[in-house]
């Protein structure tokens, strides 16, 4: 069962409330987990329970996604603005400096968390922010198809198209190399989540010039790349692996872009061996 929790953040317009759904199960070290841009906590289903048998796993929405509101008026969706959030939401939730798995975009965010020394451990699976401009563009492209055909389609079409395997493929094989794995009603509801994230659009601007080009030096740091990314290409682990030369770089086999449901053994295995 989804939770929600409220705090407060400084913001140019002085302070302000942020809101946000999450949910938390297990015992153990905590674990912080991140998802991407036009996705839900839910992406982590897959991995949740297997990862809540060894520790506390906290998997959020974030600000403008999934169960939680937009970021307040006056407050953007930068990295500067969303990473000292997740570390409100962290001390609200009375956790200290956790381990944070992230994908994507949450991958990047990861990382910037590690950077500011707020987790003990980083997991990034498929991060942005090492990509080519041609790269990006073309992701961002991608991106932008993938939410105009969630709006444009309409709900009884998106029902039915899930039913199939084939109809499954159609709506989410960009991000899945298994996409038939991924059961109905989740793809109708991260459907639904990408086509009503009220924070994609601010996101997806924030990000054009965005590239991580700092090492997260004293915490262990694994990069995670999908082998059938397609969203963000796997070339772009090899960049990671350059500007974090103390991060192990993991190839995820027969995996997409969200791995989790593609191999979710693996993907939590890497977790946990990079928490340990």
């Amino acid at each position: 069962m989804a939770e929600e929790v409220s705090f407060t953040i400084g913001s140019p317009r002085g302070s302000r409330t942020v809101t946000v759904s999450y949910r938390r199960a297990g015992s153990g070290d905590p674990l912080l987990l991140l998802h991407g841009i036009g996705h839900h906590r839910q992406a982590w289903d897959p991995v949740f329970d297997l990862l809540a048998a060894e520790r506390d796993v906290i998997a959020v929405d974030l600000p403008g996604f999934g169960e939680s509101p937009a970021l307040p008026e006056g407050v953007s969706y930068d990295l500067r603005s969303v990473v000292p959030t997740l570390g409100a939401l962290c001390e609200e939730l009375g956790v200290e400096r956790p381990h944070v798995a992230g994908n994507s975009l949450g991958g990047l965010l990861a990382l910037e968390l590690g950077r500011e020394k707020l987790v003990r451990s980083v997991t990034a699976l498929s991060p942005a922010g090492f990509w080519t401009q041609a790269e990006r563009r073309y992701a961002f492209a991608t991106l932008t198809a993938m939410r105009r055909g969630a709006k444009l389609l309409p709900l009884p079409v998106i029902e039915r198209l899930s039913r199939s395997a084939a109809g499954r493929a159609a709506l989410t094989s960009t991000i899945y190399a298994r996409p038939g794995r991924r059961s109905p009603e989740a793809v109708v509801a991260e459907t639904l989540a990408l086509r009503e994230a009220t924070g994609f659009d601010e996101t997806l601007a924030a990000g054009v010039q965005v590239r991580f080009t700092d090492d997260v030096p004293g915490i262990p740091v694994t990069v995670a790349w999908g082998s059938k990314d397609r969203l963000l290409l796997r070339r772009q682990g090899i960049r990671a692996k350059h500007t974090l030369p103390g991060a192990r770089l993991v190839r995820l086999t027969d995996c997409g872009h969200v791995p989790m449901n593609d191999d979710p053994a693996l993907v939590a295995r890497v977790i946990l061996d990079t928490s340990r």
